[in-house]
């Protein structure tokens, strides 16, 4: 509407800026589309999760702030926030073998909904964002935690420092 507003009153319309060749909003939602089904079978309750991160090289990533992750996770968990993910910073966390099973979960898995896990927008839960993430850096042995759990079950092996 304010396109046609400008256009009828002869106004100057502003030329799209140049694309920034650094941002890929098609590439992001090919990507996401694509990874939607390898996600689907991804998917594992949680003492399916427990027996993968115990068996050897498996890597359980928590893809939480540095605070957050300080603040409590699941023991054995290594931290690298999303907001650090670059291919140099997820090969010295993950290592050279891209087939290495990587087990991920974020504050959605949990039922507490306080510090610190509180609930996300569930279209926004950080395990939709590590999944494509780590598939678009090239990882494709990607597992994520299906159920909801509560932190304070003995069960779930949480080490908090709160």
């Amino acid at each position: 509407m304010l396109l046609l507003t400008a256009l009828a009153l002869g106004l100057a319309v502003p030329q799209e800026a140049a694309a920034n060749p650094q941002i890929d909003y098609a590439g992001f939602a090919t990507l996401t589309r694509d990874v939607r089904a390898l996600r689907a079978k991804r998917l594992l309750p949680f003492a399916r999760f427990q027996a993968m991160a115990a068996t050897k090289d498996a890597l359980v990533l928590d893809a939480r702030s540095k605070d957050a992750f300080a603040r409590g996770h699941i023991a054995g968990a290594v931290n690298l926030p999303l907001t650090d993910f670059t291919a140099e910073a997820l090969a010295e966390v993950i290592g050279r073998n891209r087939d290495r099973p990587i087990l991920i979960y974020c504050n959605n898995n949990f039922s507490n909904h306080r510090p610190p896990v509180p609930l996300k927008s569930a279209p926004l839960a950080l395990n939709i964002q590590t999944f494509i993430n780590l598939v678009g850096y090239g990882y494709s042995n990607i597992w994520e935690l299906r159920d909801v759990v509560d932190f304070d079950d003995p069960k779930v092996g949480w080490v908090s420092t709160a």
